[in-house]
């Protein structure tokens, strides 16, 4: 490693959320031309499937001692965590760099917001809404930690992730189940074969079936099972009539997939907001498994520039559908609400906002050095 690291990329979970830290690639890589990044990640099967994907050094530290001498040799000003792995804790214990959570995503999950935020220097968030979420979930949390930035990942040009269609596309992207109850919100196992098929039944519609990566090696027998229901009716659908161009895709960037789409249906997640950020002008319809719209409308502020696809509801998805593609009456409460989400940022302006946060803070911890050693020589 030849050049001086001011930031590591830590990274401590295993390769089926690795894909947390690739979406942050691209953004990284713009960080180090001003600040050298080294990704940091404790799973020797990440760092294989890292290797090649970026320029960025890698080093793999499995055991505790290694990340510690890993850590004294780089001598790193910041440190970014981009999600709440349990293994935060061993790099957390470092004293001599700042700590900055920046999260894969913004989404109004519960898990979004936790006590795991107080053991930060930094939080950087997307905007007001995440605020808000912060300030009203924690306790004997004053909120000066968290640095708005927008939301970096969305400034990256990606290349078109489909084909060119005549058809009017609608993207059905579910979230996965999650690792709790309390923050299961996916409709894959209870609506996602009837959305299939309500979509397929939108004339002239080519279907496009992007699920949560996690949705693909699901252990949860009632996801998998629907997930390969589905699977299956658009193997069907696309032998039927092969010229519309229906498709599952179950790997790659579902953000390269968005430009060429006309709606999404999609659960409570990143994606919803990915698309209200990039995709203002077109149609968002957000699912509710719980069937309980007063609590999602509260918890939830993205939905009500929405419609909202229940249990109740889902049967009459293939004429709500072709109304608001041939009507889109919630385009204007999506303009106001994709401002709070992420305030009056526009394109590329996230990842000038992240870097110069990131920049602020390798000068802070250079300053408070210097002052520490200041204090040391004062009282020797």
């Amino acid at each position: 490693m030849q050049k001086r690291i001011s930031v590591v990329a830590y990274f401590g979970e295993d390769p089926t959320r690795v894909y947390q830290l690739v979406q942050w690639l691209p953004v990284l890589e713009v960080l180090d031309q001003a600040h050298p990044v080294a990704l940091v990640v404790r799973n020797a099967e990440v760092a294989r499937q890292l290797q090649g994907r970026t320029p960025l050094p890698l080093v793999l530290a499995e055991s505790f001692d290694e990340l510690a001498k890993s850590y004294q040799t780089l001598d790193a000003s910041v440190v970014l965590y981009c999600n709440n792995s349990k293994t935060n804790i061993d790099s957390l214990l470092n004293n001599r760099m700042l700590h900055v959570h920046i999260n894969h995503g913004e989404s109004d999950k519960q898990s979004m917001v936790s006590n795991n935020a107080k053991a930060y220097d930094r939080v950087f968030v997307a905007g007001e809404a995440a605020v808000q979420r912060h300030l009203a979930n924690l306790m004997e949390f004053d909120g000066s930690s968290l640095v708005r930035i927008g939301r970096p990942q969305l400034d990256v040009v990606r290349p078109a992730g489909l084909a060119p269609s005549a058809r009017t596309t609608v993207l059905y992207a579910p979230t996965w189940e999650g690792d709790a109850d309390y923050n299961n919100y996916t409709s894959v196992d209870v609506l996602g074969p009837v959305i299939v098929d309500a979509v397929l039944a939108v004339p002239g519609v080519r279907l496009v079936y992007k699920p949560h990566p996690k949705i693909t090696t699901s252990l949860t027998r009632a996801v998998a099972a629907n997930h390969a229901a589905i699977l299956q009716r658009i193997t069907d659908a696309a032998a039927a009539e092969p010229a519309a161009g229906h498709v599952a895709i179950t790997e790659g960037d579902i953000l390269a997939l968005m430009p060429s789409c006309d709606a999404m249906v999609t659960d409570v997640s990143s994606v919803g907001l990915d698309w209200l950020y990039l995709c203002t002008d077109k149609p968002l319809l957000i699912t509710d498994r719980s069937g309980d719209a007063e609590a999602l409308r509260r918890d939830v502020p993205v939905s009500r520039c929405s419609d909202i696809v229940d249990v109740a509801t889902v049967g009459s998805l293939t004429a709500l559908l072709a109304a608001r593609l041939a009507d889109d009456e919630h385009r204007a409460a999506r303009e106001s609400t994709r401002r709070l989400y992420f305030d009056d940022v526009q394109n590329g302006e996230s990842t000038t906002r992240f870097v110069t946060a990131v920049a602020e803070l390798v000068t802070l911890r250079r300053r408070l050095l210097m002052a520490s050693a200041a204090d040391m020589s004062a009282t020797a």
